[in-house]
């Protein structure tokens, strides 16, 4: 019988239409990507507002790898916001790919691709370092092991530049939520810093390679560098809930 990684892979996603959305999920309930219809390009769940947070840190990125596909809410963003960044998605199930032009994810270029393959195993043989890593890599069971183990981080670590920045979305409420942090704490000797959203649901952990977590910003929350004024609006709540933290963060 196939285990539970190889189902996860064969699922077929549910697309639902309201008024005013249109979400992916893979059972009833527990929504994976939502798009507005108004505004496709927009980030319509919190906690990918919080994950666009490493532009605080790292506001003009080349190169963005990305862990997950889902509807495409971060990759479309990043496509359509930051043009000098070239962005690699991977997404192991080839069904949640095949619904890309219902989520107006853009096609393959050259500086966007999305590639069907084991995320885990990617990141391992990547050929090219990342400024930015962003792991959203769900399916139906949730969060897989591969990409929550020891192994995994210290892949993200490697596949980082020198001040890369790894950006991981955890469920705060999973039962060995400590242990994936801890892990990641790890991998990157401790430069990490935790940002839970409003409902204590998602837990958005941001990783440095370098030290750009040490330096302290300051009181005023500034738009990073080249980016559009509509677009940093969008992400005003969520820069502020991450400098919140900066500024209590207690890792060292």
């Amino acid at each position: 019988m196939p285990d539970n990684r190889q189902l996860a892979i064969c699922t077929m996603p549910l697309v639902y239409e309201s008024i005013s959305s249109r979400v992916l999920l893979f059972s009833t309930g527990e929504t994976q990507s939502s798009m507005r219809l108004d505004d496709p390009l927009a980030l319509d769940l919190e906690y990918t507002r919080t994950m666009m947070g490493f532009l605080m840190l790292l506001p003009e990125p080349r190169s963005i790898g990305m862990v997950g596909l889902g509807g495409g809410s971060l990759a479309k963003f990043c496509h359509r916001y930051l043009p000098h960044a070239q962005i690699q998605v991977v997404e192991i199930n080839p069904h949640v790919i095949a619904v890309r032009e219902e989520f107006h994810i853009p096609d393959d270029d050259d500086r966007f691709q999305v590639v069907c393959a084991n995320g885990a195993s990617f990141i391992r043989n990547r050929h090219a370092a990342y400024d930015v890593l962003l792991v959203d890599g769900y399916d139906v069971h949730g969060l897989p092991g591969e990409l929550t183990s020891q192994r995994f981080y210290d892949d993200c670590y490697a596949a980082l530049v020198a001040d890369g920045v790894t950006v991981a979305n955890l469920h705060y409420g999973h039962p060995h939520y400590q242990a994936h942090l801890n892990r990641i704490q790890q991998a990157f000797q401790g430069r990490l810093l935790v940002v839970d959203d409003d409902e204590l649901s998602n837990s958005i952990v941001f990783a440095c390679k370098g030290e750009r977590l040490r330096k302290k910003g300051g009181g005023l929350i500034r738009r990073p560098k080249g980016l559009d004024a509509n677009a940093a609006d969008h992400l005003l709540a969520a820069f502020s809930r991450i400098a919140t933290a900066r500024r209590h963060q207690w890792w060292w």
